[in-house]
């Protein structure tokens, strides 16, 4: 079934967008996912919210599609549409029996006609391909069949590169429910109830952590897709091995994993690339190597581990290697998510250690969106505006935006920059009056192109 809807609501954000909404899962006793239920919480979000265009925004629907050429069809048209675009995928994940690779189960999917009969999973990697960076997000809710799950859950590395690769991804990955059981669409709920109980430009990246929080994920066996290219928290938990007499540290096991160790020497000063400062807003001062956790009145940092991964992580990102630390500090998060709470000193450390990686991978927009993440998390757990973590942590989101090159992303990361100092002006005055600067002069170019 196919359902398009249209809206001409305005947003902050300029351009048409596209939504392309699919919840699909095989019939009978081997539907894992009430999908179309997962669908429906999405689906009744208005558009504007869903895609935060002022042009306008086409939300179109597929229910248990049976022909994977349909789906495609349908992820060419969205892939041509030339203003944002957002993909939302809920039901099955499962693999082929020839290749192992992973396929969207559809409605005739069965274990041994999967590679004919449901979707490809790099077949929507390789139609998003080309469209512009930042244009396009893929949001999911899958549960991994019994063909899929063993190899994912034991190589989180292996899961980013499978999945994640080449696309902004994010979501949940869970194992099947018991048998003669549905898995219920926690995540797709969550989601939705966040998209209504916030402002319609909020950020992916914090509408996600509060749907991972509100649904109670993180603390259980699933992976979670947090937007980053191979940055994916999964099990098994990340649990160091002492160094041994060469300096190398195990981050995590698995069938691939040599790609998680690296030599472990302490990191230099002069590593530490500074961002040039700004008239307005000079750069807060970087974090020490190894980053002490942040603390507050109600959680205590977590005990250090027998070998910290601080240094393996850094060492890697200096080195450019920045899908290897964004996946380490990724899987430090889940267990630190998984041991502690989302709520947690320790999930708010990693969560600031994964902004200062963007950072130092030249993503600036994207450590803008951790930085308000990490702000906004703080302000959730109760701590004052004035603490010196919370105005921290919007300084740096604030100095992370004058960086974003394009005026699209910065234009659709201003309107929640500005919430957040209205709420947290800092110790600089002027702060929120120049972001309100930058964002009418980003609105105006918009207008007039």
């Amino acid at each position: 079934m196919v359902n398009d809807r249209g809206d001409t609501g305005a947003r902050a954000t300029g351009g048409v967008g596209y939504a392309l909404l699919v919840a699909a899962a095989p019939g009978g006793k081997q539907r894992l996912m009430d999908a179309a239920g997962a669908l429906h919480q999405l689906a009744a979000v208005p558009p504007a919210a869903l895609l935060g265009t002022a042009g306008g925004a086409s939300v179109v629907q597929l229910v248990d599609p049976a022909d994977p050429q349909t789906v495609l069809t349908h992820l060419r048209t969205a892939a041509a549409h030339d203003g944002p675009v957002l993909i939302y995928l809920a039901g099955q994940l499962t693999f082929d029996i020839k290749q192992r690779l992973p396929h969207f189960a559809l409605a005739r999917t069965t274990p041994r006609t999967a590679r004919y009969t449901a979707l490809p999973w790099h077949w929507l990697a390789a139609e998003l391909a080309p469209r512009p960076p930042g244009s396009t997000t893929v949001l999911v809710d899958l549960v991994a069949d019994e063909t899929a799950w063993p190899r994912l859950s034991s190589d989180p590395a292996l899961a980013g590169r499978l999945m994640a690769a080449g696309l902004t991804l994010y979501g949940a990955l869970a194992p099947a429910p018991p048998k003669r059981r549905t898995a219920a669409p926690l995540y797709s709920r969550a989601f939705a109830a966040a998209l209504r109980g916030v402002a319609e430009d909020t950020p992916f990246a914090l509408l996600h952590e509060r749907a991972v929080a509100e649904a109670g994920l993180g603390g259980g066996a699933e992976l979670l897709f947090d937007g980053s290219a191979v940055a994916v928290a999964g099990v098994p938990h990340p649990t160091p091995a002492p160094a041994s007499a060469g300096g190398v540290t195990r981050v995590a096991d698995g069938p691939e994993a040599a790609e998680a160790e690296a030599v472990v020497p302490p990191p230099r000063a002069q590593d530490r690339r500074q961002d040039r400062p700004l008239e307005l807003l000079p750069p807060p001062p970087p974090p020490s190597a190894p980053w002490p956790a942040p603390t507050g009145p109600e959680q205590p940092p977590p005990p250090a581990p027998a070998s910290d991964p601080h240094a393996a992580i850094f060492e890697a990102a200096y080195a450019g290697r920045h899908s290897e630390a964004a996946s380490m500090a990724a899987a430090w998060e889940q267990e630190a998510l998984r041991s502690a709470g989302p709520h947690s000193g320790a999930a708010l450390h990693w969560l600031e250690v994964r902004a200062d990686l963007a950072r130092l991978a030249g993503d600036p927009a994207r450590a803008c969106e951790l930085w308000m993440a990490v702000a906004d998390a703080r302000l959730g757990n109760g701590e004052a505006a004035d603490h010196p973590d919370v105005e921290g942590a919007v300084d740096r989101a604030h100095h992370q935006w004058q960086f974003v090159q394009d005026p699209v992303r910065a234009g659709a990361l201003a309107p929640f920059l500005i919430a957040l100092r209205g709420r947290v002006p800092g110790r600089r005055p002027g702060a929120l009056e120049a972001v309100r600067r930058r964002a009418e002069i980003l609105q105006a170019a918009a207008r007039t192109a």
